[in-house]
């Protein structure tokens, strides 16, 4: 059993192809609907982002609550609840998704779509430098010039603009934080979802009581859209794990990158920001890192298949 960047246990993929099938569907699913997620967010333009996160916390809790129900899942959420350590974790996961979700939505309603893409392309080679600094990982020179490439992307953007890109670096981090705690909370997908969004409504319902607008002063379209925060949270994290326990690994990790390829299209084909010089460079050294990442996994299976 692995534990992957989300913390999702996994299992070796089944033989059966029809699983394997199933697996790829559902990941797919979940970064496509990932990859459009700006779309939504832009119909809450005139909405604060504070506003738009509380709402997304509140409905998130009631479609998780439907789908456990439906996943007969309710003694997985006493399990949990029993286990003061793994509520610790959850804790503290939760204000690391809620910060990485109020990042992404105040930029994408900011107009900032083109920095969300820079931050979700780094966040796998951050979780790659926290594994060596944290978990006490051994990387090879291959994957230290991958995290290498990374920091000069970044170097790259910070002299060209005299500051930090400060909206990718934040998805990064947080996104990676999240991920790493993740990986220590022994939870599936839907418990972990329920008992994070859980923790944060009651800070979420006063936030929104205390709003001039409070729970249902938005029009009524507004407030559908909001309504359909919950759904677009909980339905794909649904169908990634499902994902994850079907597919390998090292094919999901490749899939990952579908949501912020989308996204950076998106925003310069559709939403009228500009891939400029040194945004253009500072994607090439984390598209390099990334590629050199991705070979030096291949390698060593590679040379197993060799071997036999």
């Amino acid at each position: 059993m692995t534990a992957n960047a989300q913390g999702v246990t996994t299992s070796p993929p089944a033989a059966d192809p029809s699983a394997t099938r199933i697996g790829f569907l559902a990941g797919m699913g979940a970064y496509l609907i990932w990859g459009v997620l700006p779309f939504y967010l832009r119909l809450l333009q005139g909405v604060p982002a504070a506003d738009v996160l509380a709402h997304r916390i509140l409905w998130s809790v009631l479609v998780v609550v439907a789908l456990i129900f439906a996943l007969k899942g309710w003694g997985r959420v006493r399990d949990a609840v029993r286990q003061p350590r793994l509520l610790l974790l959850l804790f503290a996961s939760a204000i690391c998704i809620a910060i990485n979700w109020l990042v992404y939505t105040w930029a994408i309603l900011a107009g900032h779509a083109i920095d969300t893409s820079l931050g979700y392309f780094i966040n796998p080679l951050v979780s790659v430098l926290f594994g060596v600094v944290l978990l006490g990982e051994r990387l090879s020179r291959p994957q230290w010039l991958a995290v290498a490439l990374a920091g000069l992307g970044v170097a790259v953007l910070t002299i060209e603009r005299g500051a930090l890109p400060l909206v990718a670096i934040a998805l990064a981090l947080s996104f990676g934080v999240y991920g790493l705690i993740r990986k220590q909370a022994a939870v599936d997908a839907a418990t972990g979802l329920f008992l994070e969004t859980l923790m944060l409504a009651p800070v979420a319902a006063l936030w929104i009581a205390g709003t001039p607008q409070g729970f249902a002063g938005w029009p009524p379209v507004t407030l559908l859209t909001l309504a359909l925060g919950g759904i677009a949270t909980a339905v794909p994290l649904m169908l990634f794990g499902v994902a994850a326990r079907r597919l390998k690994l090292s094919t999901l990790g490749l899939m990952q990158y579908i949501a912020p390829t989308m996204v950076l299209l998106e925003a310069v084909l559709l939403f009228g920001e500009v891939l400029d010089p040194a945004r253009l460079a500072a994607f090439c050294c984390i598209w390099a890192g990334l590629a050199v990442y991705t070979l030096s996994l291949k390698r060593p299976v590679a040379s197993a298949a060799t071997a036999r």
